[in-house]
């Protein structure tokens, strides 16, 4: 529930910063010379919508959620069934462990910038810069320093002498790129005992001259029984949950 909660407030902590709302009112009430009155909103509005489509987008990209899908689709494409799990099931999966991996950040978030700014102690500006901190430490302890210097130098921004010191519009490329190569190593991992037993079915086929069979028909039950006795679910899922906290 504080998770919720702590996104929706970064939102609406967020939005406002689009456009200045003491220059441009919400709504405009416009009387004509018969009395009658025209209501029109104002491109504020519009911002803010906008905003509001580009906000969550933002969010996954600056949270554990982009590592966690990857790997999950990986899994499913390892073991060689097309639809099973579900998108659905892979999603809502991918969003329940990112809100549990996230929740010490969200919670740091909550209590450092959000509720300070509910109680009236500080400013709305103060508020989203402290809200932003522990997603910053969380994005920099999951960046590599190459991918750091990499979008520095492209930026043109100079060297910094700490990692405390790269801007927001550094750091979140640097982090969507390190988790992209960290879920396609994972995903390489998984990859490795399925095609051990995809190249043992394929073999044994030829040998038997069974070769207009196809061998996914054959290795999809196997890969489904070892993935099975190991585990997996619970392996895969811990693994990926602890990888976050090392």
């Amino acid at each position: 529930m504080n998770s919720l909660r702590t996104l929706l407030l970064l939102i609406a902590l967020a939005l406002p910063l689009a456009v200045d709302a003491q220059s441009l009112p919400m709504v405009t009430v416009q009387t004509g010379a018969d009395g009658a009155q025209t209501w029109s909103l104002s491109i504020q509005i519009l911002l803010l919508m906008t905003a509001l489509t580009l906000l969550p987008a933002v969010l996954l990209m600056m949270t554990s959620f982009t590592r966690i899908i990857i790997v999950l689709s990986f899994m499913r494409q390892a073991i060689g069934s097309a639809q099973t799990p579900p998108n659905q099931v892979l999603l809502g999966l991918s969003l329940f462990l990112t809100a549990f991996i996230m929740s010490p950040v969200l919670s740091r978030s909550w209590d450092e910038g959000v509720q300070p700014f509910m109680d009236g102690t500080i400013s709305q500006s103060q508020a989203l810069q402290r809200a932003v901190q522990p997603f910053r430490g969380f994005m920099l302890a999951q960046t590599r320093d190459s991918d750091l210097e990499m979008f520095a130098r492209i930026a043109h921004s100079g060297d910094y002498t700490s990692r405390e010191e790269v801007p927001l519009q550094v750091l979140v490329p640097s982090f969507v790129t390190s988790e992209l190569k960290t879920a396609f190593q994972m995903g390489f991992l998984l990859f490795v005992p399925f095609l051990v037993i995809d190249l043992v079915v394929s073999s044994l086929l030829m040998s038997m001259g069974m070769m207009m069979l196809s061998p996914m028909i054959i290795s999809l039950p196997f890969k489904v029984m070892l993935f099975v006795l190991v585990d997996g679910w619970s392996l895969l899922i811990g693994t990926l949950a602890g990888s976050f906290y090392v």
